[in-house]
Formats: C-alpha cells, structure tokens, sequence
C-alpha cells in the first residue's frame, strides 16, 4: 500500500511525503528508521497501474539472498539477537527502495512479538521461494537457525554460479548468431545486389544456386521488416506458449531430454538440485515427504518435476523413493541416482547420501557445460563460415563461367 504523510524532521522542519509499505506499523517502522516524527498518515489512491505494480513482489536474485542468509547467520554466530542482526542488516540496504521497505516491514513485524518465519510470511514486498521459508519455519522451531541458514546460503550461491555458467555458455552462441544474422543481412542486401547488376549487364545464364541466393536477397530488400517482426513475433509467441500452457512445455522439455548431450546436460542438472535441496530440507527437520514436494517444485525441467512430484505422492503411502523411481515409466533417470537413494533410505543416511550426489552431480554438471562451451565455438564457427561461404561461392560460379 502507498501511505502519504506529514511530519518534523530532526531538525524540526515540517515535511510530507509518501512511503510503500504493507502496513500501518510497517510505514510507522520507516518513518522511525528515517527519524521523521510523523503528524499525520492517510492512504493514497494509485492509479490503476501503481495498483497493478504494488501487488507485484519482487524476486530477488540468489546471490542477494545468499549474502543476506549468510551475514544474518554470522551475526547469530555472534551472539547478536536476531532482530538486532535483521537490523544490523538493513543498514546496508538502507538506499535500496525495495530491499529496505522489506527489512523495515519484517522488522516492524519481529517488534510485535511474531517470529522471523510469520515476519516473512506476512510482508509483501519480497517474494522468497517457498522453500527457503519452510527451512526457516523447521529451523527456528527446532534451534537450528543459523546452520540452516549457511547452508540455503551456500547452496543459493552455487545457484547462482550455475546460472551465471548458463548465461556464459549462451552469450557465446548468441553473439555468434547475431553476427552472422547482421552480415548475411549485409551480404544480402548491398553486395549480392551489385553482383547481380553484373550478370544482368551481361545477360548471362545464371546457375540454380545462384539465382537461390539473389531471390534471397530481393526478398530480404523488400521485405526485412516483415522478416524481423516475424522473428519477434514467434520468439515471443514461443516464450508465451511455454510459460502458459504446462502440455506444450511437458512436450517441449520431453523432446530436450531425448536430445544428445543437451538432454544429460539438463538431467544432471535437475538431479543435483534436487539432492541438495532435499539434502538441506531434511538435514533441518523438514519431514520427507514434505522435503521431496518442496524439492521438486524448484525443478525447471517439467518431466523430471513431474517424476518427482509423483514419487512424493507414492512416498505418503509409505514405498521407497529408490523403488518408486526405478519403476517409474514417467522418465528413467540415472540408475546411479536411485541406487544411491536407496543406500541412504536403507541407512538412515538419507539427507548425507542427497548431499554427496548433489555435489558429484554438480561436478559433473559444470565438467559437461566446459565441454559444451569447448563444442560450441568450433561449430557455430562451421555454421556461420559456411553459411558466408555458400554465399560467395553462389556469386563466384557465373563469374568464372563468364566469356568477356
């Protein structure tokens, strides 16, 4: 909600302004933080856009929320009480208008007498993933707080590099396609067309393969602006479809699983967040099967989702996680894996064993995405170099062949 006021600054000056917060108590935080003694607070009426934008939480990126994990569990480490380290905290964040309208709304929440797990339920601001807040809820109530919390940050960081891995490996190929769009493009439209003069000067019978490449040209002179909004249109298209309708995308993630390389590349992936995610979850107290729901939810892959949220289901009927995935005909997964699980269900060594597969997976993971990368540069290479060299050779053929 949006809240304007009036009130005296330290100095005494009489101010008005308007603040975002959830609450009344959360706006009163603020003000306090601000050392501004407030007169009056009304609630303004935003437009229909700013109401749009105030029901909005923000996500934040792993590594904000790792740092803040972390530094929260060093100060606990310290001694430091947890509403004075939140506090000690949101100095730092004191500029940023998202992140210290959230501090100051879970901190006015804590002043009240409610716990960190409800302070973080009841703000707006911020959306934090679910199970980052059912690993606080078990570990307050159990006494386990600031272990918990090194070790969501621990694993929000290898989030982190894993994502920032991703994007490495796709700028690469991404600027090596948009390169060569732009001089295909250039080829096309200015130098195929005064070659083409060429040959027309000279009446000359022209190849098939020449005449493929200037009727591309013709068309790419006269139509680029369909060409390009066609290209938009069916990328965004394509990003809608995906994100708005599950069986498409259940089909989509089906194929990029069948795919070489690419589809082991995406299953080590999945395997090892869901091992140390379920690892974590069950280290703090979190049930086991509430752990495997929780974890599956954070898988991107929608087949491998499903497998797991399946399992979950069948895991409250009381089988083995190792048994359910072994006869699973949703998708067959590393039988390394399920061997594994089942050695940890059979010791009660459980959350260890899910600990030790995340990080073999993880080394895997980031041992093929290097490998990946490695590939990609040659082959792209290939691709735009014959893709350049077709053209040329396409507009070479008539010149050799030409009687002067």
């Amino acid at each position: 909600m949006l809240f304007k006021y009036t009130g005296f600054d330290k100095d005494g000056k009489l101010i008005k302004g308007q603040l975002e917060a959830e609450s009344i108590a959360g706006l009163k935080a603020q003000l306090k933080h601000k050392k501004i003694i407030y007169k009056t607070i009304n609630k303004d009426n935003p437009s229909i856009f700013n109401k749009f934008s105030l029901r909005r939480k923000i996500k934040l990126k792993a590594n904000v929320l790792s740092s803040i994990s972390r530094d929260l569990s060093i100060y606990l480490n310290s001694g430091i009480s947890l509403l004075n380290a939140l506090k000690l905290i949101s100095q730092r964040y004191k500029n940023d208008s998202k992140l210290n309208p959230f501090f100051l709304s879970v901190i006015a929440y804590m002043d009240e007498g409610k716990n960190l797990f409800t302070a973080l339920q009841l703000q707006k601001i911020v959306e934090l993933p679910e199970f980052y807040l059912q690993s606080i809820k078990i570990s307050e109530d159990g006494g386990m707080l600031e272990s918990v919390l090194v070790e969501l940050a621990d694993y929000l960081k290898e989030q982190d590099k894993l994502n920032k891995q991703i994007v490495s490996a796709m700028t690469y190929p991404a600027f090596i396609i948009t390169v060569s769009f732009f001089m295909v493009g250039f080829m096309l439209s200015f130098i195929v067309p005064k070659i083409t003069a060429i040959f027309e000067h000279n009446d000359q019978a022209l190849p098939g393969i020449t005449k493929f490449v200037i009727e591309a040209g013709n068309f790419v002179n006269s139509y680029y602006h369909i060409v390009l909004i066609f290209i938009i249109t069916i990328i965004s298209l394509s990003i809608y479809i995906l994100k708005n309708f599950p069986k498409v995308k259940y089909k989509y993630d089906t194929l990029l699983l069948k795919l070489p390389f690419i589809g082991s590349l995406i299953e080590i992936g999945e395997l090892s967040r869901f091992a140390y995610m379920n690892s974590i979850l069950i280290k703090s107290g979190v049930p086991v099967v509430q752990a495997f729901k929780l974890g599956s939810n954070i898988l991107k892959n929608s087949v491998i989702k499903n497998l797991f949220l399946s399992a979950s289901k069948k895991v409250v009927e009381g089988e083995k996680l190792s048994t359910i995935l072994d006869n699973s005909k949703i998708y067959k997964i590393d039988i390394a894996f399920i061997q594994a699980v089942a050695i940890g269900e059979e010791t009660s060594q459980l959350s260890a064993i899910l600990q030790n597969l995340a990080e073999l997976y993880s080394t895997k993971n980031k041992d093929k995405i290097g490998i990946f990368l490695t590939l990609l540069e040659p082959m792209f290479m290939l691709i735009v170099g014959g893709l350049i060299g077709f053209i040329v050779i396409a507009m070479l053929l008539p010149i050799f062949s030409m009687s002067f």
